[in-house]
């Protein structure tokens, strides 16, 4: 008997067939259409990538505070009361325009303005007053004023004088800043110059505005004054004579 060995044929259709020569075709048909696909090396692989998202969160720029403008010291003197028409803000030696010029300092100057102001407008009334009204001492000290402080009597009261003026002057002290790390003579930023806080009459407005307009009225009329009383003495030192 003639064995032959049976022919295994790769068909298009992915099924193995076996036949044997001579005899009746018998057809081994493996499906392995799915298998093959499934454990073929070539078959490609699909691998899901993994999504990756990043926040960002921008903050925004943090400003800076701006620094304030360098302090103006004209600027800050035409705030002040005694600013009146027709000279407006008067400052011939510019005093307030030197360079350094603190807020303290301008306020320091606006104390010894109102200061000056209220000693010249009681100098103005007493300085005539006194040639022709002078009860003290019994009436003795009878000369121009511009000598009375020379006469006897009141070189023994100079003393009580003094001190009662250095009364005020002590208490003016607090107004101050500490010359330690400040410009020297300057008044502190929160004190209102000229104010003493004294007023038995009640005078003082409440309001702001009527206050300042009052304060502008003190001003001019001691500015007033301060010449006055430079007039009377000069004029006494001319003539030698009283006013009157």
């Amino acid at each position: 008997m003639l064995h032959t060995n049976p022919v295994l044929v790769w068909p298009s259709n992915g099924s193995y067939i076996a036949r044997k020569p001579g005899t009746t075709h018998v057809t081994m048909a493996l499906s392995l259409s799915a298998a093959s696909a499934a454990f073929s090396l070539n078959a490609p692989v699909h691998l899901a990538r993994p999504t990756i998202t990043m926040t960002a969160t921008v903050e925004p720029p943090v400003e800076e505070d701006a620094a304030p403008p360098p302090f103006d010291p004209v600027a800050f003197a035409k705030t002040l009361p005694g600013i009146t028409d027709p000279l407006g803000f008067f400052d011939p030696l510019g005093f307030c325009s030197q360079e350094g010029t603190t807020e303290g300092k301008v306020r320091f100057y606006r104390e010894v303005e109102v200061k000056h102001c209220r000693v010249a407008m009681l100098a103005a009334l007493g300085f005539p007053l006194a040639e022709a009204f002078h009860p003290l001492f019994g009436g003795a000290v009878d000369v121009p004023s511009y000598v009375a402080f020379q006469q006897t009597p009141l070189q023994t009261f100079w003393p009580a004088v003094v001190f009662a003026i250095a009364i005020p002057e002590i208490f003016s002290v607090f107004s101050f800043q500490n010359p330690a790390g400040n410009q020297p003579w300057s008044i502190r930023t929160d004190h209102s110059p000229g104010d003493l806080g004294f007023d038995p009459a009640g005078l003082k407005p409440t309001d702001p505005a009527e206050l300042k307009e009052m304060q502008t009225k003190e001003l001019n009329n001691g500015r007033l004054a301060m010449v006055a009383i430079a007039g009377m003495v000069v004029q006494e030192l001319v003539s030698g004579a009283k006013l009157f």
